[in-house]
């Protein structure tokens, strides 16, 4: 069991928990999970994690399909410029690697912002902290969890 299954289990949270064989060699970690549990890439979401005006880490929750709006991120979270946080601050505040990290059961929670593509869903997938596994939950309970706030993030 992940922090983040651990989370949502403890909270009483409605959820599903997918498990899939993921490749080593795959890249595009969204991509696959999509493709390997046969749903749409729209509804499936990765986490990313950047850096706000240079010290401020916060959390982007984007559909696969699309990219995530630096400008749009910064804006969001009360700041001018963001960026791409470091790998390795990335795991160690959030206690998940790169390609596994989950919005929820972070070691040091962050601020967090989901696209509001999600509202559109009943269901969305994200990481539930490990390559080859995925949450099913529905948007309004991932932002309770989450204490996050459904904005636009994607770049037009």
């Amino acid at each position: 069991m992940t922090p983040g299954i651990y989370a949502i289990s403890k909270a009483g949270i409605s959820h599903k928990v997918h498990e899939y064989e993921h490749d080593p060699a795959s890249a595009g970690y969204g991509h696959e999970a999509a493709e390997k549990m046969g749903v749409d890439p729209a509804r499936v979401f990765k986490t990313l994690v950047v850096t706000v005006d240079g010290k401020t880490l916060v959390v982007g929750v984007v559909p696969v399909t699309g990219m995530l709006s630096m400008k749009r991120i910064a804006k969001a979270a009360g700041g001018k410029k963001a960026g791409m946080a470091d790998p390795q601050e990335v795991q160690r505040r959030t206690g998940y690697v790169m390609g596994g990290v989950s919005p929820l059961g972070q070691k040091n929670p962050l601020k967090t912002f989901i696209d509001a593509s999600a509202g559109a869903f009943d269901t969305v997938y994200i990481s539930a902290g490990r390559r080859g596994l995925e949450i099913e939950l529905s948007p309004r309970d991932l932002a309770q969890l989450t204490g996050g706030q459904l904005v636009p993030l994607q770049q037009e």
